[in-house]
């Protein structure tokens, strides 16, 4: 062989084995990107920032903030269903618990009270709400979608589906241990003591409860109620109805905060004078974000009610983690943690956010705090130029873009 022949074979032959590296090199890199054993790929395609993280992402574990009601067991009854999200399915969940409900046109959640207070909000048709207030005033009213009622603890009250089409709805307690079964029933508490007792506190002869439920009812089929005018009068008597308001007509108040990419409506112990649990009900338009802020006063419980989006939470320790969320999910965020919630969807992101055990909304925004920080210092830090800091929203966002 020639000298120059072997020079050639020798050149093409590095030349070859540096192009079959190379290319392993490339095929390597995107074969880490691959998942080619066993996989559930709905999940995952409604989960793509848990599948491929963002690189800015932690790899150390961030616990999971998010929880699908999807996963939770229905309790399935003639006149309508029940099925909750506690700290037993969501561990991370320690402030506040979630009940989701559906009752039929005439279906009955029983006459009942809590341990806990009983935030909530109408997502479906429409029901007839009767309570009693610490006075022994009645307070019966209906409530459509969009409509709040609160419950302190131990205030007895029902709740029935109306026609068309019943109701469904969610109900949050200020307790992550709470359960819907932790309750106290009419039927459980009469078919719990003796009929010489009941004859005794009722005036009424021992026959009279002689087909009181022998098990718990929890929710049941009844017939409609009548009007609401004769339903409150006739609970009212002569001691009169409550001046408590109880229910709150989300969809009556303008927005708290509207902007280009969505708005806010909030409602709190300054406006809906009974309730101990501070909520934001949160509109984001496609391509908007629910700005980059922190709670100082309590955790975040959040509910989705339409929508696709994404929150990244950045935890203590150098931590964080990204998840996606669709209708039906619940998220968590534990105070002081910085998150956002973006929409990654082509219609409206809708959800809750849900404040337990606090009267009043209280958040702080992460570009106001910058902005009211002296220049120096932020550039400083961040080393962004005059022109950068400048662009930052002197009062914050709170939905972006403005």
């Amino acid at each position: 062989m020639s000298e120059f022949t072997r020079r050639s074979f020798i050149g093409k032959t590095a030349v070859a084995i540096g192009s079959f590296a190379a290319l392993q090199k490339v095929v390597g890199a995107d074969l880490s990107k691959t998942d080619p054993g066993p996989a559930n790929h709905e999940l995952d395609g409604q989960n793509p920032d848990s599948m491929w993280p963002p690189a800015t992402d932690t790899k150390e574990l961030v616990q999971a903030f998010k929880y699908p009601f999807s996963f939770a067991n229905k309790r399935t009854y003639e006149g309508g269903w029940s099925r909750e999200v506690t700290i037993r399915e969501f561990p991370v969940s320690k402030t506040m618990a979630g009940v989701n409900m559906r009752l039929t046109a005439g279906g009955f959640r029983e006459l009942h009270w809590h341990t806990a207070s009983e935030w909530a909000i109408m997502l479906y048709g429409s029901a007839r709400l009767t309570a009693i207030d610490l006075d022994g005033k009645s307070f019966v009213a209906d409530v459509n979608k969009n409509d709040l009622w609160f419950f302190p603890p131990g205030l007895p009250h029902s709740i029935q589906g109306l026609n068309p089409d019943g109701c469904e709805f969610m109900l949050v307690f200020d307790d992550g241990n709470f359960s819907e079964s932790d309750t106290v029933l009419l039927s459980d508490t009469i078919g719990h003591l003796p009929p010489e007792v009941l004859a005794k506190n009722f005036a009424v002869g021992q026959e009279a409860f002689k087909n009181v439920p022998k098990e718990e009812l929890f929710i049941f089929q009844a017939d409609l109620p009548g009007s609401l005018a004769v339903d409150q009068k006739v609970a009212a008597g002569a001691r009169g109805k409550s001046p408590q308001n109880l229910v709150f007509r989300t969809m009556e108040m303008p927005p708290t905060l509207k902007t280009k990419g969505g708005d806010v409506r909030i409602v709190d112990s300054s406006n809906f004078k009974v309730s101990t649990t501070a909520m934001a009900l949160v509109t984001v338009h496609p391509g908007g974000l629910r700005e980059l802020h922190w709670h100082p006063n309590a955790d975040e419980w959040q509910y989705y009610i339409s929508g696709k989006g994404r929150m990244t939470v950045v935890a203590t320790g150098n931590k964080a983690r990204t998840m996606d969320f669709q209708a039906g999910d619940v998220g968590y965020v534990q105070k002081t943690l910085l998150h956002y919630i973006e929409n990654t969807g082509d219609t409206d992101l809708v959800f809750l956010e849900m404040f337990g055990k606090v009267d009043r909304f209280q958040d702080l925004s992460f570009s106001e705090w910058l902005a009211h920080t002296p220049p120096e210092a932020v550039m400083a830090h961040l080393r962004i130029d005059k022109a950068t800091f400048d662009a930052i929203p002197k009062n914050g966002g709170v939905v972006m873009p403005l």
